[in-house]
């Protein structure tokens, strides 16, 4: 895919008892047009927006980090906070 880049997700936050098992410190590097292999399919789900837009440049207003976002899994009971983070090369 043409001007997109790698995709770093990592879990920084995790209460509760994740059914896929995720925990802290948990890392995928998604290439372009890529899907993660582990991360379960409802995480993911919340998850591809926020990948599609900082794979193709984007950036989020309200985020310090222009680089970088971060999203919660669509578990209220059991919540796990992804950091979504493009590499630069």
């Amino acid at each position: 895919m043409a001007d997109s880049y790698d995709i770093r997700i990592k879990v920084v936050s995790q209460k509760g008892n994740c059914a896929a098992g995720h925990k802290v410190g948990d890392e995928w590097i998604l290439p372009p047009g890529k899907t993660p292999e582990g991360i379960c399919l409802p995480a993911f789900a919340v998850l591809y927006p926020n990948i599609r837009t900082l794979s193709f440049g984007g950036t989020f207003p309200w985020e310090k980090d222009k680089d970088a976002t971060t999203t919660c899994c669509s578990d209220a009971a059991n919540p796990v906070v992804f950091e979504i983070k493009r590499i630069k090369k």
